[in-house]
């Protein structure tokens, strides 16, 4: 299954939900250039990883270097909504104890200011836009 993202924005937090898998080639390679992207407009990104299917080594590997760089801008990347498959790889590689991983992605936007006041911006979300990766 091709790796789709859509990225939507809240006050200043991009949510980017993924569907299909994250592995080795080009769904790892094209959630890296998006995550790259959303930095350079956002510093705080949630990741939406409720609909991931499988993710590998690689797939790990690539949110592990997104966290980091993302760290190295002053930026912070948060989980959500994680599915059995990808909750399983992380606890297996201990990778969980890295990251900050909420139930849901309302969860994970309200982590990133103290006062609940601030999350009511949840409703002016921004549509979605839909990237895809293709493979052939």
């Amino acid at each position: 299954m091709v790796l789709q993202l859509d990225v939507s924005k809240t006050n200043e937090i991009a949510v980017v939900r993924c569907r299909g898998r994250i592995i080795f080639g080009e769904e790892a390679d094209e959630l890296k250039r998006v995550i790259l992207g959303l930095l350079n407009e956002t510093h705080r990104i949630v990741l939406n990883l409720v609909w991931i299917e499988h993710i590998d080594s690689t797939g790990l590997g690539t949110l592990v270097r997104s966290f980091i760089f993302a760290r190295h801008l002053g930026g912070e990347i948060k989980f959500a909504g994680l599915s059995p498959n990808v909750r399983r790889a992380m606890k297996t590689t201990n990778v969980n104890r890295l990251f900050e991983v909420y139930d849901t992605p309302e969860e994970a936007i309200k982590s990133f200011r103290p006062d609940a006041e601030a999350a009511a911006g949840l409703e002016k979300a921004a549509p979605y836009r839909q990237i895809r990766a293709s493979i052939a």
